[in-house]
């Protein structure tokens, strides 16, 4: 087998990643601080702004995780070429867990099942959640299931980072095995935990609605997500050495072929979900359906089928622009706000019956982003984007020399 001198290779992030990061703790600082004045004015709206934004992060985060196993599971330069930019994504994990910590203080805002039995006006909803409270539903077991769920992700990240560090200095090492065994069992706790996580998070806002696909439908969206961010950053990165010489037209088509495949995967979860409980015809399932098909919400979800779904199906059917990173980016910020759109769609009918946005609801995820992507750039600048090492590296590095 042939090596690489990677000594000779300068892969290192491009000095432009130090300035965006700079920039983005500016916005995250300066949107965050206007959240805090939200907090103070608004602090109902406050806490449903901010699982929205934190929902949509996270999806970022654990959704980078979730391809990077996939891409130990299954090898390939398109996952060699963007596995640092996963990486450093996966690495916001300590942060998400700090950012975390707010929601604990409007568990009672968010959750009529964290309030006093005594306040509750509905006696059949009383004696229901009478019930799951005691079962299921209740503060301790939501923080310690929490605990469960960062305990799990952090520790997947730890030794995929770990072991994908030792890739960064010689002699050559073929650590496939160990992310293969890691990564399979890995994908299974990821949705296992994640699908509680969606119910605990997001589905307990309305305690008497039940799917069981509910879970699936997030985390594709959140793989989706990950993957449209990874292309965002693969085209800024794409102006500047080394990811000029490294990134191809074959691995950009694989990018959006995966982009085409997560897409289709969601309109069928989102439409199984829906075919499910319509053929059901249950008044407890059906109440969840009825809310974001009346009130302006209905829109919401036709714009979804349109825009998160048809429009981009059809673009990401053509093949020339599946290969062109410039043009395919512009789709991948388009999923990144329709993920954003879908998530708004899911959380704030459980508040409003009839359509509303508030400043909040945009503020607080610009605030939540900021830091985010200022942490981000930050792992990003601190590994080689390719672990050189890496003995399938060189199907990526040996062009550099051509």
């Amino acid at each position: 087998m042939s090596t690489v001198p990677a000594h000779n290779l300068d892969l290192m992030a491009p000095p432009v990643v130090k300035t965006i990061e700079q920039r983005s703790w500016l916005v995250g600082v300066a949107f965050g601080l206007i959240a805090l004045l939200g907090a103070w004015l608004r602090p109902e709206e406050f806490f449903r702004a901010y699982l929205l934004g934190y929902m949509a992060w996270l999806g970022v985060t654990l959704g980078s995780m979730a391809i990077l196993m996939l891409r130990h599971l299954t090898k390939g330069a398109w996952g060699m070429v963007i596995r640092r930019i996963l990486g450093a994504a996966m690495r916001c994990m300590p942060l998400m867990v700090v950012l975390f910590l707010p929601l604990l203080f409007g568990l009672p805002k968010l959750y009529v099942w964290a309030r006093p039995l005594d306040s509750i006006q509905d006696q059949h909803l009383k004696e229901h959640l009478r019930e799951i409270t005691g079962s299921y539903l209740s503060v301790n077991g939501f923080v310690i299931r929490a605990a469960i769920y960062f305990a799990v992700w952090y520790a997947l990240s730890f030794f995929l980072t770990k072991w994908s560090a030792e890739q960064d200095h010689p002699p050559l090492r073929d650590n496939s095995p160990r992310f293969k065994a890691l990564s399979g069992p890995g994908l299974i706790l990821y949705g296992f935990t994640f699908t509680f996580a969606a119910i605990d998070w997001v589905m307990s806002i309305d305690p008497s609605w039940i799917s069981t696909i509910f879970g699936l439908c997030i985390l594709i969206g959140q793989v989706l997500s990950a993957l449209c961010f990874a292309v965002v950053v693969e085209r800024i990165l794409f102006r500047y050495k080394p990811m000029s010489d490294l990134l191809k037209p074959e691995q950009v088509h694989d990018h959006g072929k995966f982009m085409l495949a997560f897409i289709m995967m969601w309109a069928y979860f989102s439409f199984s979900q829906w075919l499910i409980i319509w053929a059901g015809n249950l008044p407890e399932e059906i109440t969840w359906y009825m809310r974001r098909l009346n009130g302006g919400w209905g829109y919401i979800g036709l714009a979804l089928a349109l825009f998160h779904f048809a429009v981009p199906f059809v673009i990401l059917l053509s093949r020339p622009f599946k290969r062109d990173i410039t043009r395919l980016v512009w789709l991948a910020i388009w999923l990144m706000i329709m993920r954003y759109v879908d998530l708004l769609w899911v959380i704030e009918p459980n508040f409003s019956k009839t359509f509303s946005i508030t400043w909040l609801d945009v503020v607080i995820p610009l605030a939540i982003g900021g830091v985010w992507l200022a942490y981000f750039f930050r792992n990003l600048s601190s590994m080689p984007l390719v672990p050189a090492y890496d003995v399938f590296a060189i199907e990526v590095l040996e062009p550099v020399h051509e």
